[in-house]
Parts: structure tokens; sequence; C-alpha cells
């Protein structure tokens, strides 16, 4: 009868494998069978491809069909096969030309009246396809996404019925333009909208000048959440490496939109979420919420309501940047390089040294409500600041604070210095990045020191604090890290 082998992509984490899609079909009793490892999904692809084919006016064979995904041990899920599976029974049976299969890959799936509808991981199948030389051919609503890597050929597609013109030569599809992508103009909320609080403002600045992470301590209503999501207003632009594995990981979770580009995330989780929401998991590992904040922002409010298995399990990516994520039959590695802040009130009430003096609470239940925060974890935190009660005189006055377009002049120019320096921002500085470009005078040394005796401090805290100072001098356009610089990361160590 006939045979017809084309091409598409599967999804392995942040890759995504070559599949071969081989089509046959053969004397005997009329089958449909698809084999090569596949999820309910793609087998379910039998029924949308039936009803795809005959709804576009092709002839459906009588026959016996076999369709082989291989790799064989590779799971093939979602889908992104009906539209490679529906040209290869057509190639097979003669209706399209073989040949014409060479030149592109394929994925979309399609709808029973023949149409395409849009497909998740496009940008990472696309950074797949550009290295073999080859066009790909995928749902329109995918093109614009796709066309952000500027070396592929992307030909954006309806139905099944104009990627078969367009193998035979009748009507060719237009292929997309890579044109730079159009970023919307958002507007994040300003700090000059925050009154008082200057402490907390200069601890943000701190952080988004060297990328380090924070947790904020406050009584209910002093603004912690409205501080943090301020927070993005002042980061540096991402460059086109950061803005591409940012949109490769929201791209896998179907989050990704193109007028998003550039833009750094910010993720707020509900503090129900679990281990695997945080941090990526199931029977396909996908990307977690630490993951799809990657080079930008994770802001988990209410800390300690947060099972403390699930936080746990973000020491290793906080200290990493990446999480792996092990099954029985597979292994996937996801970048997890964000800042994390973070929000807790100081007891079970929250009202813990308010001035009220509201707190009813035994000191057993605020022993047991911070006990969710382990060590390990608090030490992986390089700024913890207090939050305090603003007093009514405060709230009654006119805003009095930076605009962040201000600040955000200052965290750009010493973020500037950091990658000039070194290539990574300070918080992302190692062992021995630590010995070259955290030097200290000897004012300085002399107070660390007393610090680590005196607050019984870890070799972890001991350069945290040194990273963080390091990027307090660089605000203040220092090359040396001076008594100042030291003393203020120290006082950033609260629950040490």
């Amino acid at each position: 009868m006939g045979i017809a082998v084309l091409r598409s992509r599967a999804l392995s984490g942040m890759n995504a494998p070559e599949v071969t899609v081989e089509a046959h079909l053969a004397n005997g009793l009329p089958s449909f069978t698809i084999v090569g490892l596949p999820e309910t999904e793609v087998k379910e692809s039998r029924d949308r491809v039936r009803a795809a084919i005959q709804n576009s006016r092709f002839d459906f064979p009588v026959s016996r069909i076999t369709v082989n995904l291989a790799p064989a041990d590779l799971p093939k899920e979602s889908g992104r096969y009906d539209l490679p599976i529906a040209l290869g029974i057509l190639a097979a049976s003669g209706q399209i030309p073989v040949a014409a299969l060479n030149d592109y890959e394929f994925a979309g799936e399609l709808a029973l009246t023949g149409a395409l509808r849009p497909v998740r991981g496009a940008l990472a199948m696309t950074l797949g396809v550009c290295g073999q030389q080859r066009g790909f051919i995928l749902p329109v609503d995918n093109a614009a996404e796709a066309a952000l890597i500027q070396r592929a050929t992307i030909y954006p597609a309806a139905s099944l019925l104009a990627v078969c013109a367009h193998l035979t030569g009748r009507t060719l599809l237009t292929p997309q333009t890579p044109t730079p992508a159009c970023t919307d103009d958002l507007v994040w909320p300003d700090f000059q909208e925050v009154k008082s609080q200057h402490a907390v403002k200069r601890a943000l600045e701190i952080a988004a000048a060297g990328g380090h992470s924070v947790l904020m301590s406050g009584p209910p209503g002093t603004g912690k959440s409205m501080l943090a999501s301020r927070l993005p207003g002042i980061l540096p632009d991402m460059d086109e490496q950061e803005a591409m594995e940012s949109a490769a990981l929201l791209s896998l979770n179907g989050s990704f939109h193109p007028q998003h580009w550039r833009r750094r995330p910010y993720r707020a989780p509900h503090h129900t979420a679990s281990a695997v929401a945080l941090v990526g998991g199931g029977s396909h590992p996908r990307p977690g919420e630490i993951s799809l904040a990657h080079h930008g922002v994770l802001f988990l409010d209410e800390l300690p309501e947060f099972s403390r298995a699930v936080l746990e399990v973000l020491r290793q990516p906080l200290e990493a940047g990446h999480i792996s994520i092990s099954r029985a039959a597979r292994q996937v590695e996801f970048p997890a390089q964000f800042q994390l802040i973070a929000a807790m009130n100081p007891c079970p009430c929250g009202y813990l040294g308010h001035p009220s003096g509201q707190c009813r609470c035994t000191p057993d239940q605020i022993a047991r409500y911070r006990g969710k925060l382990s060590g390990p974890l608090l030490d992986r935190i390089d700024l913890q600041v207090d939050v305090p009660p603003l007093p009514s005189i405060a709230l009654q006055q006119p805003a009095d604070g930076e605009s962040s377009a201000v600040i955000r002049q200052r965290v750009v120019r010493a973020r500037a210095v950091q990658m000039q320096r070194q290539g990574v921002p300070n918080a992302r500085l190692g062992s021995a990045d630590i010995e070259c470009h955290c030097q200290t005078d000897t004012s300085a040394n002399t107070l660390l020191q007393q610090a680590m005796s005196r607050l019984n401090l870890s070799a972890r805290a001991y350069h945290r604090i040194l990273k963080v100072a390091r990027t307090i001098a660089d605000l203040d356009r220092s090359e040396v890290l001076l008594a100042k610089h030291i003393g203020e990361a120290v006082q950033y160590r609260r629950f040490a």
C-alpha cells in the first residue's frame, strides 16, 4: 500500500527531542493503531485525525493503518502529533506528495473540522528545529511566539487543508516575519505610593541591585505585599539570553504571551500550593513556580502558612539556581534563578510587638509558628527586615519617598557594574568569586569578625553578608567594602 515518514518534536524538560512519525498502510481489516509509547492524549488523536481528514474533503483510507512514533522509549504526550499523523496518512495513501515532507517539521492539534489549535512549548520546539535547517509548520496562534527565534523559518497554518495546499504547491503558506517582539507598556506600581517605610525600601533596592532574596516580617496592614508588588518595577531589563530562557519556560507551561517579551515574571502562588506546584513535577515533569519565576520574582506571602515540607524544597534551588526532578523513568532539570521575596507576620495573630498591645499569643504558639521556617532556609535568605506599623499621622501625610524610576536608575547602574566585573549578579557569586571581588578594609574585616563571633553566624551567612555588602558598596560606587557596608549588611540578618 504505502509508507510515509515525517518529523515532529517531543518535550522533555527544556529540551525538544526529534520524533519521527512513520505512517504505514497495509492490506487487511480496517484498523488504526498508534505505537511508540503514546499517552492517552495521543491515542485519542485517532478520532480527531479521522474526522479532520474527512471534513477537509480527503479520503480516509480503508486500510490497516499503523503509525509509529520513534524513538519508542520516549513517552509521547499532548495533541501536538495530530497534524504530523494526519499528514503521514495522507502521504502514505498518495493524496499528498511524500517528498515534500522532508523539508519541514510539524506540530499542531487538530479540531474535528480540520482547523489547527495551538500547542504548548512552541519556543522549545522551535529551538530544536533551528539546528536541523528545516521549516517549521505549526498553528497560527503559535507563530508569533515561535518567530521570536529569528533564525528559524516559521510557517503558520490555520488548518490541515492549508498545510496540504502548501505541500502540493497550490497555495503556499507565507513565512512568519521574524520581527522584534512588541512589548506591552506595563506600568508597575510605584514605590512613591508607599508612605514612610524608608528602611524597607532601602532593603528592596539592595535586593534588586544584587538579585538577593528578602524576608519581610511585620504586623498585618504594614505594606509588605504592597512593597513586594513594586519590586519588579525597579529591576533591570532582561538581556536576550535571559528573555529567551524565561519565555521558553513559560511556553512549556502554555502561559507565555509574545507581548510579555523581556518582562520579568512575577509569580505569587497561594500558600495552599503543593511542593509539586512549587518546584515542578508530574508524570511528564513540567516547571513549577520557582522555574516559571526564572530571572524574575517569586513572592510568597504568609510564608509560615505554607507547609513546612513545601518550604524545605526551596533550599536546594535557592543555593544552586536549578531544580532536578527525578521520576522512575525520567529525570529532567529546569533552571530556577528566581529572586525570593517572602512576607510573614511575627506571630499567629500577627500583632506581636504592635503598639496596640493586641497580641495574646503564648510563647509556645509563637515558637511553633516561627518553627515552620527552618534554620537552613532562613540561612539562605540574604536580607531579613522588619516592617513596622505606621502611626496614623504618617498615613495622613502625603507620600514623600522616591519614585520607582529614580530608584531603578541606581539599581541599573549597580547591576551594570556587577555584570562588567564578574558577569553575574552579586547574589550568584561563588566562593572563589567572593574571595576575589569582596575585599574588605581593616575596620570592615574587624567588624565582620565581631559579628560572626557574637551572632554565631554560619559560613553560609558569612558569605551572604559579604555578597550583600558588595551590593551596598556597588550602590555607593565603592570598590572596597568599608565598615559601613559590612555594618548595614549584618543588620539584615534579623533571624540570625
